[in-house]
């Protein structure tokens, strides 16, 4: 998640007003496309009132705003609401916050019920189970070194530890990785390592075409 948009907010309208156009009706409105027959002075007001920084995304069934700071949401907010009360179109709204512990959405607005917060606990705790996982990753010997050096210092950041295991394998090279730490880390580690397998094995291949 990026550092400058951390806040989110969540438009879930009712399924009675889902089939007449729904979340696309409502986000012609705040960005002033093809919001159908929407008052031109409302999407004015509304491309007005929404900050141009404000990312709105939707799937046909749920809006999203993302924004830098909770004040820049609020402002989103009250255009939103505006457009509902508008358009006579009923749904709930929630506003979260990005938490980098949990490496999730932490609602915020309406605060959680009891049962959500021991449920967001159990997984925090869970998250926080330190366990050792041996993952292996293809990568070419010329570039080898590359993808070990980059782990490492991925594990280091993390706060996990990490140590190199090695299994030729014909022309390429299986490295593996012992790493111990949080669960919720290792995860992290985990698709960080996909990425650069991915990575390097796109330069090993350069390399070798460039040999011709």
């Amino acid at each position: 998640m990026s550092d400058e948009q951390d806040w989110r907010l969540k438009v879930e309208l009712d399924a009675s007003v889902e089939g007449g156009g729904g979340v696309s009706h409502l986000f012609g409105h705040l960005r002033g496309g093809g919001g159908g027959d929407g008052n031109p002075d409302v999407v004015h007001e509304l491309e007005t009132a929404v900050p141009d920084d404000v990312v709105l995304t939707h799937d046909g069934k749920l809006l999203f705003a993302y924004a830098a700071d909770e004040a820049t949401l609020a402002a989103t907010r009250r255009a939103i609401e505006g457009v509902l009360t508008r358009e006579n179109m009923k749904g709930s709204i929630f506003v979260s916050h990005w938490d980098d512990e949990l490496d999730s959405w932490r609602q915020t607005d309406p605060p959680p019920s009891a049962a959500e917060v021991e449920k967001e606990e159990t997984v925090k705790r869970d998250g926080e189970t330190v366990e050792t996982r041996t993952l292996i990753a293809s990568s070419g010997k010329a570039v080898r070194g590359t993808l070990e050096q980059s782990m490492v210092e991925w594990a280091e950041k993390l706060g996990v530890e990490c140590k190199i295991i090695e299994h030729p394998h014909l022309l390429t090279a299986q490295v593996g990785f012992t790493i111990t730490g949080p669960r919720h880390k290792l995860d992290e580690f985990s698709a960080g390592l996909k990425a650069e397998e991915t990575t390097t094995i796109r330069s090993e291949n350069s390399v070798i075409l460039s040999q011709f």
